[in-house]
């Protein structure tokens, strides 16, 4: 064991918005966990939002940081706790306050293929090593903001490794189902909730027309809401409610018929592993169009229910882009704010009728590889980030 003065402690963060980029956080540090030094304590900032799903992981303390005066609230967390670095997901503004004060970052993008010109103050592209979450298509106006990232690593999937199901798709129908809700709390949005009282009606609706008899809820969704929204509508015999920590979600997707998600990556990517049949609600955002593009186009078969262009076009949020992601997401908030104000029950209708036609869809072209998208990227990246912390940090060797 090191002596006291020789703990190396590191900080870790995820940008408070869904549980993607804890997610990752939790397999970077499960990747840690069996190797030989014991000479790392870690130390979270921010990220409340995550902090569940992190439960089972060794963060010996959180820090909320302020919305003013971040850096002066970073250094003195880097000074109390010695914070020798930092690993922080999509944050690019804490990522920057970190190395401000000194703190080698190692700085995990998991959505590279989202950024033009006007996302660029937004992004640390002088952090010390930026891992770059490798994507099966990078567009052309990406790839100028890359080019400009002083230490470029590209790195497979961050997600938990272990062994993968590798199902095809079943010519039965599901019995059990598992809907995830992630995302949800924008930082831009006043109220969130418009989202989820559209889709998870149509969800679980579909879902019992289609005979599903068992299906739980799970996502950044408070289960008081969780529950009027399964007490409002017809839902599965059996449908339980409630968040879940990483590995505890991990379980319930591996042993679950098919999976309905809001399609987050880090999601998609783990139940590719997984091998399980997933179908893709509509989008919450501008990175959820291409992931489930992308997710579609792997599989060679549209698992994507979109919303219906009374709601917004897909197309139209895309090419606002090119003015930073804002512009995008304020036609994005903006619908589908407008739909759950003033044609709720129209639109959860419309929404409901396609998740039935996709899932009808999975039992008439069987033979589907569900791990294609986690192929395409490889599942590697929790340990190659390790590495790169470790790399950071000076070790001569593996750390646990």
């Amino acid at each position: 064991m090191k002596a006291d003065d020789e703990v190396r402690t590191v900080a870790v963060a995820g940008v408070d918005f869904g549980w993607g980029s804890s997610g990752k956080i939790s397999a970077v540090l499960s990747a840690l966990h069996g190797r030989r030094d014991p000479g790392l304590r870690f130390v979270g900032l921010a990220s409340g939002l995550g902090r569940p799903v992190l439960a089972g992981q060794p963060v010996e303390r959180w820090f909320d940081l302020p919305d003013g005066e971040l850096e002066a609230a970073v250094a003195e967390v880097v000074r109390a706790e010695r914070v020798r670095a930092a690993l922080v997901v999509l944050d690019g503004r804490l990522a920057k306050a970190l190395g401000s004060c000194g703190v080698p970052v190692v700085f995990v993008d998991s959505l590279p293929f989202l950024w033009t010109d006007g996302d660029r103050d937004d992004l640390p592209l002088d952090a010390d090593v930026y891992c770059a979450q490798r994507c099966v298509e990078l567009p052309p106006e990406c790839a100028g903001v890359l080019a400009d990232v002083r230490r470029l690593r590209w790195v497979d999937a961050v997600i938990a490794t272990g062994t993968a199901a590798g199902r095809l798709a079943s010519a039965r129908p599901p019995r059990r189902a598992l809907v995830n809700l992630g995302g949800l709390r924008a930082p831009q949005l006043d109220d969130w909730s418009g989202y989820p009282r559209i889709v998870l009606p149509a969800a679980l609706e579909a879902l019992a027309a289609y005979g599903v008899g068992e299906v739980h809820v799970a996502g950044n969704l408070p289960a008081r809401l969780a529950g009027q929204l399964v007490d409002s509508c017809p839902a599965p015999v059996t449908t339980t409610v409630g968040a879940l920590a990483h590995d505890e979600f991990l379980d319930r997707l591996g042993a679950c018929d098919v999976l309905l998600t809001s399609p987050g990556l880090t999601t998609l990517l783990e139940a590719g592993r997984l091998g399980v049949p997933t179908v893709c609600l509509p989008p919450q955002n501008l990175s959820q169009i291409f992931n489930g593009r992308f997710h579609s186009r792997a599989l060679g078969t549209d698992v994507r229910v979109a919303w219906p262009k009374t709601v917004f076009a897909e197309d139209d949020a895309l090419a606002l882009r090119s003015e930073g992601e804002g512009r995008a997401l304020d036609v994005i908030y903006g619908g589908i704010a407008g739909a759950a104000e003033q044609s709720r029950r129209e639109t959860t209708t419309a929404v409901r009728q396609d998740v039935l036609e996709v899932l009808g869809r999975l039992e008439t072209e069987p033979g589907v590889d569900w791990g294609a998208l986690t192929t395409a990227v490889g599942t590697g990246g929790a340990a190659q980030v390790a590495d790169a912390l470790v790399e950071l940090l000076g070790a001569a060797g593996p750390v646990h």
